[in-house]
């Protein structure tokens, strides 16, 4: 069976989750919510998911067992939380921007504010879910910091960086990692038919490139099954990646 781009961006979303024990996942974003259940059905069974309320499930939203706010409090500033959050804009550290567009005093465009990013890139691991990859998300300079990139973290010194962590970034044409010596975004791998040209025309700042780039793993013919099957029978994951 041959994957769609969607499909490939799902077991690369899941593979965020990969070897996590027992950790909560909070994907934010249709794809990241089936990314997490995959995980959960295939190579880390140990992970935690929730229905965003008082309760944890399986893969299959069922009720596993009851997850109060006290406990979920313990697991958010504990470091036992990776997220999958979004972003409207991303720089080169990870910084991240969810709040406006523009000079916050007086914005061109007012998006969903700040909310919980700080608390979830300080406390615990984060990843990026970006379904259209373009020189408008990936910017020089993010307009206001919402989730903590590496510079600010490091400046902040150990108290922000204890269990600071940015996984990876995965959008619609690659994932990107900060596993560089300056923590500056690199591509870790081009999903299936997407060139580097393609990619830095994307991006607008210079990103760190291998010279022989990794083409990211499609889905076996198990996780396939399981993601049209199971998962999404309704293909809602085509709606969010175009083409």
């Amino acid at each position: 069976m041959t994957a769609t781009r969607a499909e490939c961006c799902v077991v690369a979303c899941a593979e965020a989750w990969r070897g996590a024990g027992e950790v909560l996942a909070s994907p934010m974003g249709t794809v990241p919510a089936i990314a997490a259940r995959l995980a959960r059905l295939t190579f880390s069974p140990g992970l935690l998911l929730t229905d965003g309320e008082a309760v944890l499930v399986d893969a299959a939203g069922e009720t596993e067992g009851w997850l109060p706010y006290r406990a979920h409090l313990s697991l958010v500033t504990g470091g036992r939380r990776h997220v999958m959050m979004g972003a409207a804009q991303l720089d080169r550290y990870g910084n991240q921007n969810i709040s406006c567009i523009g000079d916050w005093r007086r914005p061109a465009r007012q998006l969903l504010g700040v909310r919980g990013a700080p608390v979830n890139t300080l406390n615990n691991p984060t990843s990026y879910w970006i379904p259209r990859h373009s020189p408008r998300v990936f910017v020089p300079r993010v307009d206001m910091v919402c989730g903590v990139g590496y510079d600010r973290a490091a400046a902040a010194g150990p108290s922000a960086t204890r269990f600071h962590r940015i996984a990876r970034v995965v959008t619609d044409l690659a994932v990107l990692d900060f596993e560089t010596p300056d923590r500056t975004m690199r591509v870790r791998s081009l999903h299936p038919g997407v060139t580097a040209d393609q990619v830095r025309a994307a991006t607008g700042f210079a990103l760190r490139m291998p010279q022989a780039v990794p083409v990211t793993r499609e889905p076996t013919a198990d996780e396939l099954r399981l993601i049209r099957e199971v998962l999404d029978p309704e293909g809602l994951r085509e709606r969010e990646v175009a083409g």
